[in-house]
């Protein structure tokens, strides 16, 4: 009898696989596999095969031409994506062909990705062997080897493969063919390639689209009042007009205040009654990053790779990557051993013991077989859990998921909801208070459970002495307040997501967002890399826990118009329809059929954006020659086709960053101001650290700027920082090759650094 070759999705995998199967292993040689009695593990390493970049099709796509576009193969072409991957692709295909391999047992991670890299592997192995499905939603020793008794038929998974296939052949289908088409037309207006995506650019549309609100948006003043009252005891409260009614004049608020101050009032209304708050239901990753994000700050790709650690090193949780917040009911037994394993560590074991000691789990809002599609809520695993070993991110995003796992079987949260209306000179205002009366849930959490809550115009919740109905009380002080109204806010990584779960939608109740997920903007699993990809080409940057679209996003957007490439709406009807491709509701012909015909109508109306240049920003006169510093692809600078100038540039591009117009004005006024003063050459600043810069590392990081002259006539932006601070080096390769285009020397192209022409954005 032959062996099984099992391809796991990463090494680490693997070795788990190896240590729950029976028998013992050793690694090959080659160290590509693991060999076992009964069983051959191997491994990619994430993505080992890709699509092939155009020119694999016909050498002339290697040049970006109109002409040539759209490009929509009949059969797509796999590749390895290095020479890495190629490696330990060959030594997978050998074992695949192995004559002592009889079956082959798929390992990769259990949903649409982990078969997508399976599928691409098996393809390009041109080995026909009978396949068989390992599900895993935890990687503890018990469930291994309950997945391998219960292996699936790989024919059971050919719809799940083919709404992978259809997802990753849509990807490249749009976005290679918009990114090429809108860098082709919009070569005079932007330096480099204007990316676009099936799924990046709804997204940007979402962020910019934000940004040009706030950046339009004109405040407006109005005004409150607020008094203070007194009840015999003394007992004090206050209380605001109206329950913050806004009133437009300041003359408005001041006649209330004239007539209310000093003057006697009476609680003329007083309800009081019990609020119930459910407890909130088990994370999907969405929520949890969200959470996350909301609490600690963490990123949506920081909370994920968390999570991931606590998946596959440490056991501690089930799969993360998961878009459900319900359990199934076989799996109703493990409840109680998993809650009693969490409680071990001693900061759950009180919860863990509410929950034991309950007869009956109040399982109406845990278990939903008809929401479990791939994988279940994420949840704690049934194993031991050492927080010992655990890492300071894992500790918190374990701590959130155990004891949201825990609340889950608490009862409701009971408040007292008292409303008090206090009239004074027949102006009435309103006070509202909430006390806790019964934790339930919210005693897993401790007092940090209630979120500060912002004040608002109502004046906020307050803890309210008590006071009767027709008890008359004494007027402290009455006072008007002069408010602006504010700009929407930046999206930051929760709120964005948040946005992208509902295809843009504003909508706060949970089980409508439930209902809605289905047509989100990517998926749970997706959506961390869509963020960080926006952030990588220049989108958007960072500020704090903000995330702000650049110039280069905003201009995109703003180009691109009503086009339906930014339609979130669309974008998410699509994900609809690979969901229901994956579970036979959908064909994938028609799936990419609809694509094709929406490229080829999108690489036609992008060709209107032919010649279109965006208007540049003046930034006033050279602090070293005085003549006008206009904005370019690249650049601030004096420079011009007519007239070369003294020389003086601002490199837009710095550490990933491409420098806002702010920036460069901040520099160039801060180095007018220097030489005024008689200092020469001069030294140019920012007050204030400038967010949005990347290090090697991947880091974005904040720094303060200074513009210095380097030698005569040239001009360097560096790091105004103490850590930052090295003696001045030449100019750099790409520094050279940008001041011999700009002066019409070797590379120039037309129109690099002149003044673009003015013309009017198009929409797309």
């Amino acid at each position: 009898m032959g062996k099984t070759l099992v391809i796991a999705e990463k090494p680490s995998v693997a070795r788990d696989l190896a240590a729950s199967l029976p028998g013992s292993f050793k690694a090959a040689k080659e160290k590509t596999h693991l060999v076992g009695d009964d069983y051959v593990i191997t491994w990619a390493v994430g993505h080992l095969v890709g699509l092939a970049e155009p020119d694999a099709y016909d050498p002339k796509l290697k040049k970006w031409r109109y002409a040539d576009l759209p490009i929509i193969p009949e059969e797509f072409k796999l590749v390895p994506n290095d020479e890495r991957a190629a490696k330990q692709l060959r030594a997978i295909h050998k074992l695949m062909a192995d004559d002592d391999v009889d079956g082959i047992i798929n390992a990769c991670d259990a949903g649409r990705e982990g078969e997508l890299i399976f599928a691409y592997v098996y393809d390009t192995a041109k080995v026909k062997k009978p396949v068989q499905r390992l599900w895993l939603s935890s990687m503890t020793k018990s469930a291994i080897s309950e997945a391998f008794g219960q292996l699936r038929d790989g024919e059971e998974m050919k719809a799940l493969e083919a709404a992978a296939r259809s997802r990753s052949e849509a990807d490249w289908v749009v976005g290679m063919n918009a990114t090429r088409a809108a860098s082709i037309r919009l070569r005079a207006a932007f330096d480099g390639a204007v990316s676009l995506g099936r799924v990046q650019t709804p997204t940007l549309a979402l962020v910019a689209r934000r940004e040009e609100e706030i950046r339009n948006f004109k405040p407006e003043p109005y005004w409150l009042v607020e008094a203070r009252f007194e009840a015999s005891g003394p007992r004090n409260y206050s209380g605001r007009y109206l329950g913050g009614k806004r009133l437009p004049a300041a003359d408005d608020a001041q006649a209330i205040v004239d007539a209310c101050s000093g003057q006697p009032g009476e609680i003329t209304k007083l309800e009081r009654k019990e609020e119930r708050e459910r407890p909130q239901l088990l994370y999907d990753l969405t929520s949890l990053q969200r959470h996350a994000n909301t609490l600690y700050g963490f990123s949506a790709r920081r909370t994920l790779s968390a999570a991931q650690r606590l998946y596959e090193e440490h056991k501690a949780l089930t799969y993360p990557r998961t878009n459900s917040r319900f359990l199934t009911g076989d799996m109703i037994a493990e409840i109680k051993p998993i809650v009693s394993l969490v409680g071990h560590n001693p900061q759950y074991r009180r919860a863990s013991e509410y929950v034991l000691g309950l007869e009956k789990l109040p399982l109406g809002r845990v278990v939903n077989d008809k929401k479990v599609q791939d994988h279940h809520a994420i949840i704690p695993t049934r194993s031991e859990h050492d927080l010992g070993r655990m890492g300071q991110d894992e500790l918190k995003v374990y701590d959130l998921v155990a004891k949201r796992f825990m609340a889950i079987f608490h009862p409701e949260a009971v408040y007292d909801r008292t409303r008090v209306e206090t009239t004074v000179a027949e102006q009435v205002f309103r006070t509202s208070g909430r006390r806790l009366v019964e934790p339930g849930w919210k005693s897993v959490y401790g007092e940090e459970a209630e979120a500060p809550r912002g004040e608002d115009d109502s004046g906020g919740d307050q803890l309210l002495p008590k006071l009767d109905q027709g008890e008359r009380v004494e007027t402290l002080s009455v006072e008007s307040m002069r408010k602006e109204t504010q700009p929407p806010r930046r999206f930051s990584d929760a709120s964005l997501l948040g946005a992208m779960e509902t295809a843009g939608k504003d909508v706060q109740d949970a089980e409508l967002r439930e209902a809605m997920k289905d047509s989100g903007i990517g998926t749970p699993a997706t959506r961390a890399a869509i963020i960080e990809r926006l952030v990588d080409v220049g989108y958007i940057e960072r500020e704090g826990r903000s995330l702000m679209a650049t110039e280069k996003g905003i201009q995109v957007i703003r180009l691109l118009g009503a086009h339906p490439l930014t339609s979130a709406e669309l974008t998410g009807d699509w994900e609809r329809r690979l969901g229901l491709i994956e579970h036979g509701g959908d064909t994938r012909p028609a799936f990419m059929g609809d694509i094709a015909k929406f490229v080829t109508e999108t690489v036609q109306e992008l060709d209107k954006l032919k010649g279109v240049r965006i208007e540049r920003a003046k930034l006033g006169p050279c602090p070293v020659c005085g003549r006008e510093i206009t904005e370019n692809r690249k650049g601030y600078s004096c420079w011009s086709r007519e007239d070369p100038g003294c020389g003086f540039v601002i490199w837009k591009r710095k550490a990933g960053k491409m420098l806002p117009v702010a920036v460069a004005k901040e520099l160039i006024e801060s180095l007018r101001q220097s030489r005024e003063r008689g200092e020469d050459p001069g030294v140019g600043r920012t007050a204030k650290a400038v967010t949005g810069f990347r290090s090697r590392a991947g880091r974005t990081f904040r720094a303060k700027l200074r513009l210095e002259s380097v030698e005569e006539g040239k001009w360097r932006v560096e790091f105004d920082e103490e850590w930052a601070k090295e003696p001045p080096k030449g100019d750099s390769e790409e520094e050279r090759a940008e001041t011999e285009a700009a002066k019409g020397g070797p590379g120039a192209q037309n129109g690099d650094l002149a003044p673009d022409t003015v013309a009017p954005a198009r929409s797309a």
